[in-house]
């Protein structure tokens, strides 16, 4: 038996509790599972822009460099929003890697460096999956009732990950000021 058997449990991350919100347990469920798949989104992209901000070159590198370490920073705090409010709700937040890995619905890149471009449209289509599910939620939130998690959803993750989705696409415009050898 590890040390962490010998300790005493005070919830198992499958158990739902009571909460002081009086959102019954069912409904709490439903919205539980929704937030920890967006807890586990958020981490695969937050781990996807890290690697991007550490390995960005270039002569955009500056910028790029400091965008996408604020844009990781957006998605942690939506996490920690996220996490709070599904123990808020009773729900303990998924938080393992195997268990983030399992839970999300959006996939990494992997471990493999791509050119800035390729990178950025990788971000781009998590993002904009990301953005889907959201928006799933927030109905889901809505319609159970829940209405502190659908306002937590859409006006402070929701509204975040749509404004850093909308730089993403800027970055990738063809107009820039860096000017291509063959050009000149």
């Amino acid at each position: 038996m590890s040390k962490q058997e010998e300790q005493s449990v005070r919830q198992h991350a499958d158990e739902i509790e009571e909460n002081s919100l009086r959102i019954d347990a069912d409904r709490a469920e439903q919205i539980i599972e929704a937030l920890n798949t967006d807890l586990a989104n958020a981490y695969v992209l937050y781990h996807q822009l890290k690697k991007h901000h550490w390995v960005v070159e270039g002569a955009e590198f500056r910028d790029l460099h400091l965008f996408l370490e604020e844009a990781y920073e957006h998605v942690e705090e939506g996490a920690d929003l996220v996490a709070e409010r599904a123990q808020a709700l009773g729900g303990v937040p998924v938080s393992g890697m195997e268990a983030l890995s399992d839970r999300a619905t959006v996939e990494h890149e992997g471990e493999d460096v791509y050119d800035i471009r390729t990178s950025l449209e990788n971000d781009l289509e998590m993002y904009g999956d990301i953005i889907e599910d959201l928006r799933d939620h927030i109905e889901l939130a809505d319609n159970l009732g829940d209405y502190t998690t659908q306002d937590i959803l859409q006006h402070d993750v929701l509204k975040k990950v749509e404004e850093d989705a909308h730089h993403v696409e800027h970055y990738l415009e063809d107009d820039t000021l860096v000017l291509d050898e063959a050009t000149h």
